[in-house]
């Protein structure tokens, strides 16, 4: 017999008899199966994005998808392999231990998942604060959250294009603060000021009609959302209700206008503000003036220079 062809022989059965070790034969099935179940899954959120045009809806419905669709995976291959793996259990026993201190940044990520989603942390298309970074939540994985930033180097809560992914133990370790969940409203404050010897009683007319004009309907639908607050904690009734203080300072009358605005609107109404102020002002004939920061030179006292004698 030709050797190589008796090598290929040999090579052969020893392929078949690795393939009819049932050991093997489980793995390969649990193997195939998994991918079969990770490509239904993908099927079913291609599916998904293409049927559903609602995106908050596409959204939970892919989750969902990925969420059941895994745990089917990882449930199948636990049954099949669930037979073989009795005789390694001590050793997997001995490796979890190192593994879990190894991962506990992980493995407390993943709690904290479990955590955001049925401890109602935050949703996504919400705005948070998270590990010290502001944004909109994007995405929420298994082991991050994905924020599109706002701030930084951009003012008024806008975004600036970065996207961070923050890690979910960050929910365990640091305040999360939520701009939209119970209360999709914040109050604002501009100040207005106003030279000393204004119409001051014109002056906060003015103001306040403006700030009713501009921010009156968040107020109404602020004070809905703000019985709501009410009834789920224990706080007290607050008032939404436009509302302009007057502060003396040394070189002018401050005005103080406080508002309630949609937490993404902050910018667009404070610039609208702004604008109706200035135009409202400006019909007052000066009787309203907006005052700026001067320098009063004031006279100094005599210097009385004398030459002395000695000095001549």
């Amino acid at each position: 017999m030709d050797p190589e062809n008796f090598v290929d022989i040999n090579f052969m059965d020893a392929v078949a008899g690795w393939l009819s070790n049932p050991n093997v034969q489980k793995i390969i099935f649990a193997a195939v199966g998994f991918l079969v179940i990770v490509f239904l899954i993908r099927l079913a959120k291609a599916l998904v994005r293409h049927r559903i045009q609602d995106a908050e809806r596409r959204y939970r419905l892919r989750k969902i998808v990925s969420f059941i669709g895994y745990l089917i995976a990882l449930f199948f291959v636990a049954t099949v392999l669930g037979e073989r793996l009795g005789g390694i259990q001590v050793a997997f026993g001995i490796a979890g231990a190192g593994i879990a201190f190894s991962l506990q940044e992980v493995i407390v990520s993943i709690a904290g998942w479990i955590a955001i989603s049925f401890g109602n942390f935050y949703r996504p298309g919400e705005r948070v604060l998270l590990g010290g970074i502001m944004g909109d939540v994007i995405d929420i994985g298994m082991l991050r959250t994905t924020l599109m930033e706002c701030g930084q180097w951009v003012n008024a809560d806008q975004y600036n294009g970065r996207i961070v992914r923050i890690a979910n133990s960050f929910v365990f370790k640091e305040p999360v603060f939520n701009y939209s969940s119970d209360f999709p409203f914040l109050w604002d404050e501009i100040t207005m000021p106003v030279k000393y010897g204004s119409d001051y009683e014109m002056a906060r007319k003015i103001f306040l009609s403006v700030l009713n004009e501009v921010a009156g309907d968040y107020a109404r639908y602020a004070g809905e959302a703000w019985k709501a607050v009410v009834r789920k904690f224990l706080i007290e009734a607050a008032s939404v209700e436009p509302m302009v203080v007057m502060k003396l300072t040394d070189n002018w009358v401050q005005f103080t206008l406080r508002y309630v605005v949609d937490y993404k609107e902050r910018r667009n109404t404070s610039d609208r503000i702004f604008t109706r102020i200035l135009e409202e002002i400006d019909k007052t004939d000066e009787r309203v003036s907006i005052a700026s920061a001067t320098i009063q030179i004031t006279e100094g006292p005599p210097i009385d220079v004398r030459l002395s004698e000695k000095s001549k």
